[in-house]
Formats: C-alpha cells, sequence, structure tokens
C-alpha cells in the first residue's frame, strides 16, 4: 500500500479528531500514560470522568507516587480490572523514584507493569518516536485495510504504514477510526476516508477481519459474602495484596469455589470476569470475623472504594432488606 492511504487518513483525523482531555498540547507525558492505562479494556465515556477526577487530585506522576496504596485504588474502584491500578501504583513510584518519564519504547519496557503496547503508546504519542502502538482499533483497521485475517501479521503489515515521523498522530487516526466508522460490527464504509484503498471492503466482507479470537467456556464460581451490620454502618474488609482485587475494600468472606456453599443468603449478586462468572451469595452474620476491618457508615458507603463486585453486592443486599425477599 502506497503512503496515499495514510496521507488522507491523517487529514481526515487533523479534521475531525475527538476532543479528548489527554490529547491537550503540548503532551504531557504522565497524562499519556495515565489515559492508556485506564483506557485498556474500558471505554473512552467511563474513563474521561475519572481521568480528570485522577488529574484534579494528583496532578502529576510525584503527587501520585506519594499518594498511598488504600487511596489510589479506592479512587480506581468502578473502572475493574483491578490489576491495572496495581501496576499504576508501581509505574509511578519507578517513575518519580527516577525523576521522570524514559523518552523511548525500550527504556519504558523497562518500567513495572508497562507493556507492549503502553510502552509504544507513550513512545510514539508523548514523545514522537516511531514506535507502532497496536490496540484493538488500530488492528482492525489495519486487518481490513490490507484484508488480514491472521493477527499474528498485523504488527508487520502495520509497522509498513505507520509513516516516519509522525506515529503518534497516525495511531490516533487509526483508533477514532477505528472507534466511529471501521467498527467490529456494521462499520460505515461509506463514511471512511480510505475506503478505496481497504482490501475487507472490496472483498465485501469487512466483518470477517481480522478472524474472530476463539472464546473459550467461562466456569462458573460461587463466594460468600458475610453482610454485618451495626447499627447504620456495615464491616468492610482490605482484600490480601496478591490476586484477584487485590487491595480492594470489599465485604468480608472466605475464598470463592466451583461448589455452591450452603447458604440462606439474604441476596446473590453475579458477576462476570474475564475468565469466570461468580455468584456471590450476602449472608447476614451476626458479629464481624476475626480479622482487621472497619466500619462503614451506609451513607457514605460510596467512599468506601469498592470495586463493582462488592458495591452491587452491597446494593443487592440493601436492597433485599427494604424488601425481603431473594435478590438476583
Amino acid at each position: 500500500m502506497d503512503a496515499t492511504a495514510a496521507g488522507l487518513l491523517l487529514d481526515h483525523y487533523r479534521r475531525h479528531k475527538r476532543d479528548l482531555p489527554w490529547r491537550e498540547e503540548p503532551r504531557v507525558p504522565y497524562r499519556t500514560w495515565l489515559s492508556e492505562v485506564m483506557l485498556q479494556q474500558t471505554t473512552v465515556a467511563t474513563v474521561t470522568p475519572r481521568f480528570l477526577r485522577f488529574l484534579h487530585r494528583w496532578p502529576t506522576v510525584e503527587a501520585l507516587a506519594a499518594a498511598s496504596d488504600e487511596e489510589i485504588l479506592g479512587e480506581w474502584a468502578g473502572l475493574g480490572y483491578y490489576a491495572r491500578a496495581r501496576n499504576l501504583i508501581a509505574c509511578a513510584r519507578a517513575v518519580a523514584a527516577r525523576g521522570g518519564f524514559p523518552e523511548t519504547e525500550a527504556e519504558l519496557r523497562k518500567l513495572p507493569g508497562l507493556g507492549a503496547y503502553t510502552a509504544a503508546a507513550v513512545a510514539a504519542l508523548a514523545f514522537g518516536e516511531d514506535a507502532v502502538p497496536l490496540d484493538t482499533n488500530v488492528e482492525r483497521v489495519v486487518a481490513r485495510m490490507f484484508g488480514i485475517a491472521d493477527r499474528r501479521a498485523l504488527p508487520e503489515a502495520a509497522s509498513g504504514w505507520f509513516p516516519a515521523g509522525a506515529h503518534g498522530a497516525f495511531a490516533e487516526a487509526l483508533m477514532d477510526l477505528g472507534a466511529a466508522i471501521c467498527r467490529p460490527r456494521a462499520p460505515r464504509c461509506d463514511a471512511c476516508p480510505v475506503a478505496a484503498h481497504c482490501a475487507a471492503r472490496a472483498l465485501g466482507t469487512p466483518e470477517l477481519f481480522p478472524a474472530p479470537k476463539v472464546k473459550k467456556e467461562r466456569p462458573h464460581r460461587f463466594g460468600l459474602a458475610w453482610w454485618v451490620r451495626r447499627g447504620d454502618d456495615v464491616w468492610l474488609v482490605r482484600r490480601p495484596e496478591s490476586g484477584l482485587l487485590g487491595g480492594m475494600a470489599a465485604l468480608p468472606g472466605p475464598e470463592w469455589s466451583e461448589q455452591r456453599p450452603a447458604a440462606n443468603p439474604l441476596a446473590i449478586h453475579r458477576h462476570g470476569f474475564t475468565h469466570f462468572t461468580l455468584d456471590l451469595m450476602v449472608v447476614p452474620k451476626a458479629e464481624p470475623p476475626a480479622s482487621e476491618g472497619w466500619w462503614q457508615p451506609l451513607d457514605r458507603l460510596a467512599e468506601a472504594g469498592l470495586p463493582t463486585l462488592y458495591r452491587r453486592a452491597a446494593e443487592a443486599a440493601l436492597a433485599a432488606e427494604r424488601e425481603p425477599r431473594l435478590a438476583a
């Protein structure tokens, strides 16, 4: 493919690019990095207000690095994929310790919790390096433009298409095109500035590119969450630092298993994780378990930093208390 399509796409991007807070000029590496971590497997609409809240609270990477784990994890609550928050903490502290972000993809990869995509994105967007960030939107556009079904061939194809000296702008042009026009389903080929160059459109089957990932059936698990009330307070704990939802506030309870426990729950909340689904059974308990925790006022439950799983389980329990019945 010649440079014509790349030029058309860059022209379209300059005229129609999304107005996003992390794209303010001049680019600030901290903002670029923070947004890229937040945007992993999370929508722009969800991330935008949370990004602004983080910036208001911690305007620099040094400020974020100085915050406690509990503060950051609490602010992250509701964004999901909580390993990202722990990686965010580790990376912020490493950057603050070295006096700033490294400016190359290779050096960025050495930071804790910073993977291949994020390193390439920060290098290209914040520092102007000719790195090639491949997120889901970029992969889809490249696959369709070149008619490539095999995802393993996409990095090489993308590397040959990104115009030298403009990798950051071109990456965002592909991201915007994939988000608004070259969508997974019902792509808007009639509005695409590079439709005439698209191999998948020429074949008449753009939705078949790239080939869909094989989805594995997720196992199902069960969990107990103790609902311990003292007047208008509820007992909360902090989960162990390692493992799923590590370090997050939670309702107390034993480890989850594949066997349904014998219990008479006040409420049940079904939750989907990436690799399994869970029925969390909220069971009343008279006294808190023998573990460290705290009494959280129910009218300030939103301030506890509960992840979505426990927040919705608590909401289901409160609803069941108001109208006693099993809440699914």
